[in-house]
């Protein structure tokens, strides 16, 4: 097994079947940010059947909120929060084809559980390292929840982000 992986994206749901826990993989491509407040904000909307502000098909949705962007950088720290907070949002994102997702920390059994039925994927990122993260942000663009401030949904296009492959 090549323990390492370069992934775009938009192939994500290609591989799923192919990757290992463990693995070290480098994704490309675009990535959302979306925290508690968020994930709140889209189950409300899913359940009013309103269009959605991002398309969560084949999307990943990284458990971030980051900092402002320092002078001369795109981005400032921008590492992961613990994912078993948005365990209680996962099965209707995942229901709308969300192929992945990034945070640190285990998972419930539920969430692990429905993870695998969807074929999507939970890679962990290197908790504490926000500041190291920030480097592969190559664009930001704020999309949606403005008023969450740090908490708003962020597209972000990274290139070779680091992550684990864990479910």
């Amino acid at each position: 097994m090549n323990n390492k992986i370069h992934i775009n994206i938009d192939e994500l749901k290609k591989v799923a079947s192919s990757l290992v826990n463990g693995q070290q993989v480098f994704l490309t491509g675009n990535i959302y940010t979306a925290r508690d407040a968020a994930h709140k904000r889209l189950l409300e909307m899913i359940k009013n059947k309103e269009e959605l502000p991002i398309n969560i098909k084949n999307s990943v949705l990284y458990y971030c909120g980051p900092t402002p962007a320092p002078h001369g950088m795109v981005i400032g720290s921008c590492g992961p929060t613990s994912s078993y907070r948005m365990d209680a949002y996962l099965l209707p994102l995942l229901k709308l084809g969300l192929a992945g997702m990034i945070g640190k920390g285990q998972r419930s059994r539920e969430a692990t559980e429905a993870i695998k039925k969807y074929n999507a994927l939970y890679f962990m990122a290197i908790g504490g390292a926000g500041a190291l993260a920030c480097k592969y942000v190559k664009d930001v663009d704020e999309v949606a929840f403005l008023d969450l401030g740090c908490e708003s949904i962020k597209r972000l296009y990274v290139e070779d982000f680091p992550v684990i492959a864990v479910v």
